[in-house]
This record gives C-alpha cells, sequence and structure tokens, in this order.
C-alpha cells in the first residue's frame, strides 16, 4: 500500500513549482552530457581512450580517427536506422535512397498514404514497415516528440523509443550515438561491435551483451567514440582477410 503523503497532492502553484524544478533538473543533468558535434570531438575522445586503454590505443594506431557518422535527428534519422537495420551498409544505402524520394516530404502522415506495395516495391520488408507505420502513429497520435530530445537523459531517450513496437534496444542505442550524437552512448547488441571486440582482445569467444557492457565500462565517458574505433577495426579486418586493397 502507497503511504500518501501532502506532497503527492499538491496541486496548484506548488505542484508547478515541484513539476519545472524536476524539468530542470534534467535539463541540466542533459546539458552535462558530452555531444559528438565534430571531428575536434572525436579527436578529443580518440585521445582520452588513447591514454587509458592499451587496446584503444592499438585499434586506434590500426585504423587512424574514426568518421564522424552523424545523422539527421527526428522522425527521419530513426526512420532511417529502422530501414538500415540488419543490412549490409551498401544495401542500406540503395533501399533508404529508394525509401527516401518515394516519402516526399519526408513526413509520418506522408508515409502513411503510401500502401505496402509501393514500400515493399522500394526494398522494405513486412516487417519494417510495419515498424515504420508504428512510429508514425507514435508521433501522430500518442505524442512521441522526436524533435525535442535534446534535453532528455539516454535512458529517457531510450525508455521512449523502446516503447514504440518493432524499436528495439538497438535501435535507440544507434539513434542516440548518429542522430543526437550522445558521447557516451552504447550498443552491446550490436553483432559487429562484438565480433570487433573479440578481435582486438584475442577473446576465445565472442562477448556476450553483459560481457562487453562491463569492458566497456572503463571507456566512459566515450563509449562512442570506442564503438566507432571498433567498427573501423572491424571493418579493417575484414578487408584484410578477404584481401581488398586498403
Amino acid at each position: 500500500m502507497v503511504r500518501k503523503t501532502a506532497s503527492s497532492n499538491a496541486s496548484g502553484p506548488a505542484a508547478a513549482a515541484a513539476i519545472a524544478d524536476g524539468l530542470a533538473a534534467t535539463r541540466k543533468r542533459a546539458r552535462c552530457t558530452k555531444i559528438i558535434e565534430c571531428e575536434d570531438d572525436i579527436a578529443a575522445g580518440v585521445r582520452s581512450l588513447r591514454r587509458r586503454c592499451k587496446i584503444m590505443r592499438a585499434v586506434h594506431n590500426a585504423t587512424g580517427d574514426p568518421p564522424l557518422r552523424r545523422r539527421a535527428k527526428g522522425f527521419e534519422g530513426l526512420a532511417r536506422i529502422i530501414v538500415g537495420q540488419q543490412l549490409s551498409v551498401s544495401s542500406a544505402a540503395a533501399i533508404w535512397g529508394r525509401t527516401f524520394d518515394l516519402v516526399t516530404p519526408f513526413e509520418p502522415a506522408r508515409l502513411q498514404c503510401l500502401g505496402d506495395k509501393r514500400l515493399r516495391a522500394a526494398g522494405l520488408s513486412g516487417r519494417k514497415i510495419k515498424t515504420l507505420r508504428g512510429l508514425c502513429d507514435a508521433v501522430s497520435k500518442d505524442g512521441l516528440d522526436l524533435d525535442n530530445m535534446d534535453d532528455f537523459s539516454d535512458a529517457q531517450v531510450h525508455a521512449q523509443l523502446t516503447h514504440v513496437n518493432g524499436i528495439g534496444p538497438w535501435t535507440a542505442d544507434i539513434y542516440l550515438m548518429f542522430c543526437l550524437g550522445r558521447a557516451d552512448a552504447w550498443a552491446p547488441g550490436d553483432l559487429a561491435l562484438q565480433n570487433a571486440v573479440q578481435q582486438a582482445m584475442q577473446l576465445a569467444e565472442r562477448p556476450t551483451l553483459l560481457e562487453l557492457d562491463e569492458i566497456a565500462e572503463s571507456w566512459r565517458p566515450w563509449r562512442s567514440i570506442a564503438a566507432r574505433l571498433l567498427w573501423s577495426y572491424y571493418a579493417l579486418t575484414k578487408r584484410l582477410k578477404s584481401g581488398t586493397p586498403l
């Protein structure tokens, strides 16, 4: 049984002030979060990781600075992540290009006007079409405000995105990393990251999600930069194995 207090029933100016204080505290925490906006931010993160971790130092020696990889935020940015899930970079780019050309302007109302047949013709699977339609409903009907998440904590963004049917932790992690630029975002469910860590640390087996989270603790508050380095390292090792010229 929940014990009621005077504050739990507060209303009027006092309640409004309490809510305002809570929002202000949330915004203050969010402002303290490092944001990756330019190449200088990448360089700062790399320098910090190199000083503190010999694995990151060896990875950076092999790859050089990783790309910025910032994307548009909002509905368009999240939709692009959904479209590109579990696809190669080239396939994701091609399907996104066709989808973007089809949905003009790229807004929930326009996407909802298109039938499944036309979306499938662009290369979208039935599952991704369903997720995109669920996202449209969340934005247009349920009040999901993707354009105003800058003041939200990583956990708050994660909770709001994964509340949408079809959007899982990986999608939310990537949105935090590339669309909002959060420096400490991390995607333990990413298969390429798991493989890269296994290779870089010469582990006998690919680490689990929990093990990857534990390993990455030492890379805070620059886990997003560590992820970029590891993705670059994974791509490098694949090219070396295939004999593709660097």
